[in-house]
């Protein structure tokens, strides 16, 4: 197969599986590993592929599958139903208060756990309390999902677009704190400002009273341990860069998942095989096999072409190349699933740094070289395109569709146009209020 007729066969795989998945014609792991099994038979991928990919995207398989069984660990405590009377008791029948503490409630959870299983979690709670304060849950859950994919970017790990940007550059835990996550915050903080005229009806609501059932906390000995797994996972989050023998983020949600486990066990709360069992392993093989159609892509110089087409329209205003990419990969993110294209666009991005000679050739190799401060708000421009571009459309990530089944379980389908009433407009807001941040930090660097 010649190199020209490869690179076509890759990219219209590519293309076809973006496509099946796009238009939900097919299941998106299935579609995933379909077309890494026709670039296999193709000769595009071999043994050495897989390999590469487990050493380079093994990181945000594991922090997933981690932060996943935290969560789900957590549930028979009951601490996410004790979570919802609490936000019920401080709405005081007010659906602005209602509002506020939905962000505030959201927020510090989706910048430690998957955003898919927190909305999972607290899609319920909201629904209840909406029936509580009698307004309509839908544009609630709406907002619920647009909070929490935002809320990605206040930590490293808090959404997989922002660990595949920053862990590619060896950005720790802390300096991601220091240089990104005040952005992060203002994207979610911003939403605030729109309520009043987005959800005119719930923003102005207000009750005599609200009366909510006991909550209560199962086994508060069980709960005790649980909660003392997550605080020791998220202290090594923050700490465990700075420890002796170094321990990365992927490494503490495998740890801390294996002792919530092992909690479980001891404690005999239930089967271990029934946990792992809730694990969204759907959502696991979809990234892998999409981290092996973006090394396919590699192996036939597709990116390389990318880059240097981005090199002749942008040349050295890096400014410009991180607007382009926010505004790029938030458009792509709005229909797209965020993963696969950060995966082939921070290749794309190295490459163009390097031939427009910002950084030398072995940035594109080398695990451990410094990249200059000048080129971080390009990293960054993806990091927010990715992460807000998702809440534009209602399939924009997988905490939207998350939130769209639950709404059509308790009687309230959730359409396209619906959400994007709501979704777009936030989105939108956030991606600019993103580009003003990273535009603060280009000059902050000069």
């Amino acid at each position: 197969m010649s190199s020209h007729f490869q690179l076509i066969f890759v990219e219209a795989t590519f293309v076809a599986v973006i496509g099946l998945i796009a238009f939900d014609l097919i299941d998106l792991s299935l579609a995933a590993m379909g077309g890494v099994i026709l670039c296999y038979l193709a000769g595009l991928l071999e043994e050495e592929d897989i390999l590469a990919t487990i050493d380079h995207g093994g990181g945000t398989v594991a922090l997933l599958f981690g932060g996943m069984i935290v969560a789900r660990v957590l549930v028979p405590t009951g601490i996410f139903d004790w979570l919802g009377e609490r936000l019920i008791l401080f709405s005081g029948g007010s659906g602005q208060r209602l509002i506020i503490g939905m962000v505030l409630l959201t927020a510090p959870l989706c910048a430690i756990l998957p955003n898919a299983t927190v909305v999972l979690l607290l899609a319920p709670v909201i629904i209840r309390a909406a029936v509580a304060l009698n307004i309509r849950f839908v544009p609630l859950l709406i907002v619920l999902v647009t909070v929490s994919n935002a809320s990605g970017l206040l930590t490293l790990i808090g959404d997989p677009a922002t660990f595949i940007v920053g862990s590619s550059i060896d950005m720790s835990f802390g300096e991601y704190l220091q240089k990104v996550s005040l952005g992060g915050l203002l994207t979610v903080l911003v939403i605030l400002p729109l309520m009043p005229w987005l959800l005119k009806d719930a923003w102005r609501t207000r009750q005599p009273s609200v009366m909510e059932r006991r909550a209560r906390i199962s086994q508060p000995g069980f709960a005790l341990l649980a909660l003392a797994a997550f605080i020791v996972m998220v202290g090594l989050f923050v700490l465990g860069e700075h420890l002796p023998r170094r321990i990365d983020p992927p490494a503490v949600a495998i740890m801390a998942a294996t002792l919530m486990l092992l909690i479980v066990y001891s404690l005999h709360i239930e089967p271990i095989d029934r946990v792992l069992a809730d694990v969204d392993w759907r959502t696991l093989i979809f990234i892998f096999s999409m981290l092996l159609m973006v090394r396919a892509l590699m192996r036939v110089g597709a990116l390389i072409t990318i880059a240097s087409l981005m090199a002749s329209v942008f040349g050295t205003h890096t400014t410009a190349a991180a607007m382009g990419l926010l505004a790029g990969v938030g458009l792509l993110s709005a229909f797209l699933a965020n993963t696969p294209v950060v995966v082939a666009l921070v290749v794309v991005a190295k490459g163009y740094l390097v031939e427009v000679g910002v950084v030398p050739d072995e940035a594109l190799s080398s695990h451990g070289f410094d990249w200059p401060d000048a080129t971080l708000p390009v990293f960054m421009g993806m990091m927010f395109g990715a992460t807000l571009g998702g809440n534009a459309t209602l399939i924009g990530a997988s905490a939207n569709v998350v939130a769209s089944g639950i709404s059509a379980r308790h009687g309230e389908p959730l359409s396209f146009g619906r959400f994007a009433r709501i979704g777009t407009p936030i989105a939108l807001t956030q991606l600019a209020v993103g580009a003003v941040y990273v535009l603060l930090r280009v000059w902050a660097t000069r």
